[in-house]
């Protein structure tokens, strides 16, 4: 189990992140680490090499201007009164054999012998004697003198060696807890960097769940995370408006179908059990084809809502005069109104400019007629007001109808097309004074 836990664990973007984290903090340090241990390094050993270049030089000189008891005596005066050791002297004959000898004890151990066979050159030279199994080196530099004299100042590299060692100590001890930071902080910058991540997982298996009001938690940062859980909370809110919407379009149908469909089979059933011959039967047929067609409408519209709510209904759009449009479909339902004696009276402006689809429009219009005349009893008024209010444009729709009705299959098309135009609808009813249905577009 704890095998399977911890698999699952190495598996996850914020181990991984952690890790990565993790892997270029201490990588950058131990390049910073190496680069200042090679900076410091140089910088001491040129200072050492500075040093031995000008004793070596001092004594050359004194060697030139006095000869060779001038720095003999110099040389054993250093000795003399030097607290610690500081340099290693040597003045070699023609043969290259040791005529004087300035050698700290401390430095016994270093084969001094060596240098003897080394072959002297005609300019500076340095050479290393190292001690064995240690990691100290002499380092002397030689200066060739006049009647084929040799000579050599050194000194040893210790005090240059242990400064080093004891700044790697100093790094390895800062190293440990800079590590365990490193690897805890970069935990927790993984885990607060993913934290919209595990909201948004967590947010989506409440959806999966039915969950449709659920929303991430947004972290505010300002950053493409925050972005994401944006757009992600914007398109759960779209998907639920869209469900929300074709709920109640899908129940209408499902109420409205209920009817023809019962006339249907009773039509079928009795044109089965009739034995009035053919005339019957073409009147059953007659009878299922309006129903049919009557069903159809209803699909149609209900594939109309689904696009429009969708934002994918192909709107044909262009600058129309919306008062001319309300006057012609008006006088087209004057007709049918006139047949229930019910007044349709307009109060509508010469020129009502706006940008839509004519024939959706014209369609949202003569839905709202319809369903006025539909619901308004006879001898009753239907009014139909448009302005413009500031820059939108207003279509009132004023029934006298007796009860109360919910939204049906044609005014959620009608709701469906008015958002598709960026409009809204608001349906306002009161039980026996009639509804108010108004229309807001944008100009």
């Amino acid at each position: 189990m704890f095998l399977g836990t911890l698999k699952r664990v190495t598996k996850t973007a914020g181990f991984r992140l952690t890790l990565w984290y993790f892997a270029i903090l201490i990588s950058s340090s131990l390049f910073l680490f190496g680069l200042t241990y090679f900076l410091l390094s140089s910088s001491l050993k040129k200072q050492d090499e500075n040093v031995i270049q000008s004793k070596l030089a001092e004594l050359s000189r004194l060697y030139r201007a006095e000869g060779m008891d001038a720095l003999k005596k110099e040389v054993a005066v250093q000795k003399k009164f030097e607290k610690k050791p500081s340099f290693f002297v040597r003045l070699a004959g023609p043969e290259n054999r040791t005529q004087l000898l300035i050698l700290p004890y401390q430095w016994m151990q270093f084969d001094i012998k060596a240098l003897e066979k080394v072959r002297p050159h005609e300019k500076l030279t340095w050479t290393y004697l190292p001690l064995q199994d240690h990691e100290y080196q002499l380092e002397v530099l030689s200066v060739p003198l006049r009647s084929g004299y040799l000579l050599q100042v050194g000194k040893s590299n210790e005090d240059r060696v242990r400064m080093l060692n004891h700044f790697r100590e100093i790094f390895a001890l800062v190293m440990i807890p800079l590590i365990l930071l490193g690897f805890i902080g970069g935990t927790l910058v993984a885990r607060r960097a993913l934290r919209p991540i595990r909201h948004l997982i967590e947010t989506v298996r409440a959806v999966d769940a039915g969950k449709m009001d659920v929303r991430v938690l947004r972290p505010q940062t300002g950053d493409e995370l925050d972005e994401l859980v944006m757009l992600f909370n914007g398109m759960l809110t779209k998907i639920e408006s869209l469900i929300t919407g074709m709920k109640e379009p899908l129940d209408n149908v499902a109420h409205d179908l209920r009817t023809p469909m019962t006339r249907l089979r009773g039509i079928a059933e009795m044109a089965l059990h009739s034995d009035r011959g053919e005339d019957s039967l073409r009147e059953a047929l007659a009878d299922s084809l309006e129903e049919s067609e009557r069903i159809l409408t209803m699909l149609n519209a209900l594939m109309d809502i689904s696009e429009a709510e969708t934002g994918v209904m192909n709107l044909d759009c262009r600058s129309i005069n919306a008062a001319s449009l309300i006057k012609d479909v008006v006088e087209l339902y004057r007709y049918v109104a006139e047949d229930k004696e019910i007044v349709l009276q307009t109060q509508v402006p010469g020129s009502l400019f706006l940008v839509g689809d004519p024939m959706r429009l014209g369609q949202v219009l003569g839905n709202l007629l319809d369903n006025a005349i539909k619901y308004t009893p006879g001898g009753g008024r239907i009014d139909v007001n448009a302005h413009q209010s500031r820059s939108k444009v207003v279509i009132l729709v004023k029934d006298q109808s007796r009860s109360q009705r919910g939204l049906g299959l044609g005014l959620s098309l009608v709701k469906a097309i008015v958002q598709a135009h960026n409009g809204e609808v608001e349906a306002l009813s009161e039980p026996g004074k009639g509804s108010t249905f108004r229309i807001t577009l944008p100009c």
